[in-house]
Order: C-alpha cells, then structure tokens, then sequence
C-alpha cells in the first residue's frame, strides 16, 4: 500500500469538495483520477502531496502519515507532476531532470557519480537519452511532458503524481504518454496516480480509476467502473459502453 487516504474532507473556500472518503492505491498500479471541471483533482492530488490543505481525516504514504514526514522525507517519498508547460531556456534536459536528485545532494547540490547514473537511467527510460543536452524551449509538448516525468523518476520516490500530464498533447501523444505510465507502474513498481479527462485512456490503459463524484469519491478497478454506473452518473444519464475490437469507450 503506498497511499492510504483515511477519512478525509477536502473543501475550497467554503465549498465542500470531498466528505469523509478513504482509498488505497498500491505499489505497482496505475490509477486515473477522473471527474468534472471543479470537482477537486488538482486539490486532491496536492493534498497528498502535502501541497494542501485537508480539512479533516489523514494520508498516509507508504504507511506513514503525511503529518509526520519531514519535508526531506516526503520528498523521497512523493513527486508531483504539474499540469503547467515547463519552457527553461538555458537549462539542458539533463540538469532539468537533476533536479531530482536535490533530497539526496549535498548542501550545495553536487551531483556525485550515482546521482548521475540515475539522471542518465530516468532520461533513458522515458525515451529521451538523445535529448540530454537538448534544452527545453526546443522542445514539443510531449518531449518536455516525458522530460518532467524523468526528473520525477530521478526524485526516486515509490509514489508519482501527476496533474493532467497529456492535457497539451495530441491524441496519439496522449496514448502513448499513458503508455509509458502504465510501463513505469508496472516495470518500476511505482504507485502513479494522475489526473485526466480522456475517459478512454483511463479505462483502457489504467489498472485502477478514481472517480470524484462530490462529495463522494469511487476507486474500482477500470473494468469494473465500466459496469459500475457511476459514469452514467457522472455524464448526466448517458451509457457507457466499452468496444473490445476498438479498445474505446462510447457513450450513448
């Protein structure tokens, strides 16, 4: 279990988002968090990251409380993904992913030699070895989207978090980011939670998808959403149904 969510409540302003939920999300999974605009993604997903506020009830990462974590130790625990386009003019792909590496640095941030196997294995794994010395302003949306989630992996956290990673990205990007997600969650045996509103990806790619339905949230395994009907709640009466051939999901 790498993240525990006990009982809490999550609200913006006086608006009550989420009320005395729990969840568990696992080592090794691939979870989308899904929802309507307003419903509290970004919020949750800070929430856990220890980013924000919960209102009431507790989070638990690898079985120990949020509260308790230092902020080193949550650092080596957690990495967050924006949802913001990262451009950094006169930084190569390789520093940017180094980055990473500042909870294990010295005071004064010197890479050592490990520190910089792990760039290198975080830049390959993602497919991006070629773009080390590249910097990012020269880059598409999806080179830098795989570039941020390499310096997540180069944070050597057993949790990753990510805020609508392919919101930028074409459909073909799209799938093939979720792609390299699913392939890290199950290859590293990482815990990766992200949230996105392309219903087809989170329910033919994910292991496990979240659904924010305020003030309640919903964790099923995806083939099961499919049937739960919790989606036809969630698109106002509409149906769900899943093409096997095509590997999409209609709604009718």
């Amino acid at each position: 279990m790498s993240i525990r969510l006990d009982h809490i409540s999550l609200a913006y302003g006086t608006r009550t988002l989420l009320s005395d939920v729990s969840a568990t999300f696992t080592q090794g999974s691939l979870t989308a968090l899904i929802g309507r605009n307003g419903t509290g993604k970004s919020t949750l997903l800070r929430a856990i990251a220890g980013l924000g506020p919960i209102a009431s009830g507790g989070v638990e990462l690898c079985r120990r409380s949020l509260t308790e974590l230092t902020p080193q130790q949550r650092a080596a625990t957690v990495s967050f993904v924006t949802t913001d386009k990262v451009r950094i003019a006169n930084l190569a792909c390789e520093d940017v992913v180094a980055l990473g590496r500042a909870p294990y640095t010295n005071w004064i941030g010197r890479l050592q030699e490990e520190d910089r196997k792990i760039v290198e294995h975080s830049l390959r794994l993602v497919g991006m070895s070629d773009f080390a010395r590249k910097t990012m302003d020269r880059m598409s949306d999806g080179e830098c989207q795989r570039v941020m989630i390499a310096r997540a992996l180069a944070q050597n956290t057993p949790v990753i978090l990510l805020d609508e990673p392919t919101a930028f990205l074409d459909l073909p990007n799209r799938y093939e980011l979720a792609t390299l997600l699913q392939r890290l969650a199950r290859d590293e045996g990482k815990c990766i939670l992200f949230s996105t509103h392309d219903l087809d990806i989170a329910l033919t790619l994910c292991d496990v998808v979240t659904l924010i339905d305020t003030p309640q949230l919903h964790t099923l395994p995806a083939d099961e959403m499919v049937q739960s009907g919790y989606l036809e709640r969630l698109f106002s009466g509409k149906s769900a149904c899943f093409d096997p051939e095509t590997r999409s999901v209609r709604l009718r």
